[in-house]
């Protein structure tokens, strides 16, 4: 459904150790800095992306928006998140674990970034 997903950023380099250590946690390999200081992540489904506003303003988070990870089991959402708090991320929402919803269980884990987006790893049971 999506092409890309870009998110704002105020330290590059910090977010980009950070989203490096989670999504390598998920398998995918470490972020490419373009020669605008923009950090992207390129998967055959899709890209996400890291980058300063080019308004010159200060990056904020979007309250009541979250971006999800598909993890292929609840280990590797555990992996993503214990790669997250060691590396700048914060716990937010309950601990991760089994949620029940109308879709069935969904194990979830929940981070906020070092920019403060909250994002979260999900594997559907």
């Amino acid at each position: 459904m999506f092409s890309h997903i870009m998110i704002g950023a105020n330290d590059i380099a910090a977010s980009k150790k950070f989203y490096d250590a989670i999504l390598g946690a998920l398998g995918y390999a470490p972020g490419k800095i373009d020669e605008h200081g923009r950090c992207f992540y390129m998967t055959s489904s899709g890209i996400f992306a890291l980058t300063k506003p080019i308004n010159g303003e200060a990056a904020t988070y979007a309250n009541g928006g979250t971006i999800g990870f598909t993890a292929s089991s609840p280990e590797q959402a555990d992996a993503w998140y214990a790669a997250g708090v060691a590396n700048g991320g914060v716990g937010c929402e309950d601990a991760p674990g089994v949620r029940h919803s109308p879709f069935g269980p969904l194990y979830l884990a929940y981070l906020r970034d070092p920019t403060g987006n909250k994002i979260c790893a999900m594997h559907r049971g």
